[in-house]
């Protein structure tokens, strides 16, 4: 098969468990990158995440898919393009969610802006730098949300009951983390906007993926490849199973078939 563009999932896939890029992965996409392939990195991190994540030349070689799809940026197409969720959507998230747990922590982010109601400790517990800016929950129930998150005791059901036909929701990092966009963004409709208009055709796009915010570009593209440390969902929609994230398994996979 002739590839023409890779996707590459961050957390638990291209980066390894200190968060980091391998040489070994790097010089890999480097050289599929020389080769004239298409590199796409799509993460539910945001813009500034990203920056701090991957190194250059990546910073300039790839096109971009934030926050599960909700906003992509390709500088070499001009594709700027945010699938919030409306501001009277989030309001009605943010007012369900306080009314059953007034403790939760609950965040949102707004393209690149990352706010909540209260202090809270992220750096530790997302492995992230920097904190929210605690803004009240008044202007917070104004603004068109790229991403609603939280941490803590919900009804993960109830919550999809009531938002399903809105909101497509999430749980990741071993069911501790829930996310939420527009019911318009995903990863695999991103990933589709970007291949037309790079003209490529999905069935000759390579993805890497770990967790179940993968599932959509697993069955969209032509050939899926799930991380060793993949969820079972995952390894059952390859083609293929490679090495975990803290073994290269990206670099294996792309040093045999390109």
């Amino acid at each position: 098969m002739k590839f023409s563009a890779i996707v590459l999932d961050l957390d638990g896939t291209l980066l390894n468990s200190d968060k980091q890029v391998s040489d070994r992965n790097y010089k890999a996409i480097l050289n599929c990158h020389r080769q004239g392939m298409k590199i796409i990195f799509a993460t539910a991190r945001p813009p500034r995440a990203v920056k701090w994540f991957l190194q250059e030349p990546l910073l300039t070689i790839g096109s971009y898919i934030y926050y599960n799809g909700a906003y992509i940026k390709c500088d070499y197409t001009g594709i700027h393009h945010h699938e919030p969720i409306k501001a009277t959507i989030a309001a009605d998230v943010l007012d369900y969610c306080l009314s059953r747990n007034s403790d939760l922590d609950i965040s949102i982010e707004v393209q690149d802006e990352w706010l909540s109601l209260k202090e809270y400790d992220y750096e530790t517990l997302m492995k992230v730098k920097g904190n929210p800016i605690v803004t009240p929950l008044e202007k917070l129930r104004k603004l068109d949300a790229t991403k609603i998150l939280f941490f803590g005791e919900l009804d993960v059901n109830l919550l999809e009951e009531k938002f399903a036909t809105r909101l497509n929701i999430l749980v990741t990092d071993n069911g501790d983390l829930v996310q939420m966009t527009s019911i318009q963004a995903s990863k695999e409709n991103a990933v589709a906007w970007l291949c037309k208009s790079l003209d490529v055709p999905l069935e000759n796009v390579i993805v890497f993926g770990d967790d179940y915010n993968d599932v959509g570009l697993f069955k969209t593209c032509g050939w899926p490849v799930a991380m060793g440390n993949a969820v079972e969902e995952l390894k059952r929609l390859s083609k293929e199973i490679t090495d975990t994230n803290d073994n290269d398994g990206v670099a294996k996979t792309l040093e045999r078939l390109i």
